[in-house]
């Protein structure tokens, strides 16, 4: 298995944890990703304003639909100049998920996976505390877009957008 497919199953385990976690607490779940074609795409909405890509999930509960973003990732990182945990997103897709929210009048959720309590080892070596939080954690994208950490341009092909971990809300310690 080659770096691209190991890390696409990687992040496809998260969004099925994640799917499994949403559905063990009353919700219906269309996942999204799931598509016919092998084109490594991921799914998209279209409309005659443009076409934007989607979320992952999409779930219902008691008559209402929520987006759900999930990505999968270790552990946080530490940011050494704000001395805080992160974790983030590509940056064009957080703008289509933005869009997505506003077009579709739907809330969209970014759920982070973050397993691991031991930091990396570039972490450490910078002087990070001897662990970070651990869990599964989300938030509303419309509150998220209010509190970003910081942004990094050279970061991912379209640059990242970043959060700290306490802006985010711990919704289950292991979501397996």
């Amino acid at each position: 298995m080659g770096k691209f497919e190991a890390a696409l199953a990687f992040g496809q385990e998260g969004e099925q944890t994640v799917s499994q976690w949403l559905q063990a607490r009353g919700h219906m779940v269309f996942p999204a990703y799931e598509k016919e074609g092998g084109d490594f795409k991921g799914p998209q909405l279209f409309s005659a304003s443009g076409d934007l890509v989607l979320p992952d999930l999409l779930a219902f509960r008691s008559g209402a639909a929520i987006w759900f973003e999930v990505k999968r990732k270790t552990c946080f990182t530490w940011h050494r100049i704000t001395h805080r945990w992160v974790t983030g997103i590509d940056l064009h897709h957080y703008g289509q998920y933005l869009e997505v929210s506003a077009r579709t009048e739907l809330p969209v959720w970014l759920m982070f996976l973050h397993p691991q309590d031991e930091p990396d080892p570039r972490d450490i070596q910078h002087g990070c505390p001897a662990s970070c939080p651990a869990g599964l954690f989300g938030n509303d994208i419309d509150v998220l877009s209010h509190c970003e950490n910081h942004r990094h341009a050279n970061h991912g092909r379209h640059g990242m957008v970043y959060w700290a971990s306490d802006n985010l809300h711990l919704l289950a310690r292991n979501a397996a």
